[in-house]
C-alpha cells in the first residue's frame, strides 16, 4: 500500500487588509497589479453518440419536465459568472481601482492576493481552478465592498470546503468577532478589531467566507468606521441567495 498523503496547506493571504485592495478610495490602498485576465475555458464538450446507434425504446410513465433556466442552478453557474455577483446598490459608486477591469480575475491575479503566491498558483491548478470574477463598490466615505466568486472544475464539495476552511482559519487568528452565515452550513462572517499604524487613523475591516457547490464566495469590507455585524451578514446572505 502507498504512503498516505498529508493534506496540503494553502498559503496565507497577504496580511489582514491586503485582500481589501478595493478600499483604495477610503483607506489609501492601491490595488495589486493583475498579471492578466485568464478567462478559463469551459469543460471539454462531451462526445456525442454515434448517429447510427439505435434509439432506445421509450420508457413507461411521464417524462419529468426540465427546470426552467431561472430555476436550474447549473444553467446559471455555467453562464456569465459576473451576472451572479451582488449588484451595486443605489447611490453607491464604482471602485476607483477595481481588481478586474472587466469583472474577470485570472488565476495569476487571484494567486497574488496570497503570501507565497507561486505555491498558491500551483495549489489552485491542482484544485482545478476554473475562473473567478470580482465586483464591488464604495458607499460615500463610509466603507468599500469587494466580492469575489471563485469557481472550480471539480464538482466534489471537498475542494470548496477546503478552501473555505483555509480562509476561515486565517480569519480566526485575527482579533475579531464572528458569526455563522445563515443558510450556508459552514459559512462565516467576521468583524475585525481596528488596525493601522500608531499615530494614524484606525482602519476597520470585515469579511465573510462561504461556498455553494463548486463556487467559493469571499467578501471584504473596509472603511474608516466600524463595520457592523448587520452589514457584513446582510451582504453575505444576499450574495448567497444569488447562487
Amino acid at each position: 500500500m502507498g504512503e498516505e498523503t498529508a493534506p496540503r496547506a494553502r498559503p496565507r493571504r497577504r496580511g489582514r487588509t491586503a485582500a481589501l485592495i478595493c478600499t483604495a478610495a477610503v483607506l489609501g490602498l492601491v490595488a495589486g497589479t493583475c498579471t492578466g485576465y485568464l478567462v478559463q475555458a469551459d469543460r471539454k464538450p462531451t462526445r456525442l453518440p454515434s448517429p447510427v446507434q439505435p434509439l432506445a425504446a421509450p420508457g413507461e410513465g411521464e417524462v419529468p419536465k426540465r427546470l426552467p433556466a431561472a430555476q436550474d442552478r447549473r444553467v446559471r453557474t455555467d453562464g456569465d459568472l459576473r451576472e451572479l455577483l451582488l449588484k451595486k446598490p443605489r447611490g453607491a459608486r464604482d471602485l476607483a481601482w477595481p481588481e478586474g477591469g472587466d469583472g474577470w480575475m485570472g488565476l495569476a491575479a487571484y494567486a497574488e492576493t496570497f503570501h507565497r503566491s507561486s505555491e498558491m498558483f500551483e495549489s489552485l491548478l491542482h484544485d482545478e481552478f476554473r475562473r473567478a470574477v470580482v465586483g464591488g463598490w464604495s458607499v460615500g466615505g463610509s466603507y468599500s465592498v469587494n466580492i469575489r466568486l471563485i469557481q472550480f472544475r471539480q464538482e466534489e464539495v471537498l475542494v470548496t470546503a477546503e478552501a473555505n476552511q483555509s480562509a476561515q482559519s486565517w480569519a480566526d487568528e485575527v482579533d475579531s468577532e464572528s458569526w455563522p452565515v445563515p443558510g450556508t452550513g459552514d459559512g462565516r462572517a467576521y468583524v475585525h478589531a481596528p488596525g493601522g499604524e500608531r499615530g494614524e487613523e484606525p482602519t476597520y475591516t470585515a469579511e465573510a467566507h462561504a461556498r455553494r457547490g463548486d463556487i467559493l464566495v469571499e467578501i471584504y469590507v473596509g472603511g474608516e468606521k466600524r463595520i457592523s455585524k448587520k452589514t457584513i451578514l446582510d451582504l453575505a446572505e444576499r450574495q448567497m441567495e444569488r447562487l
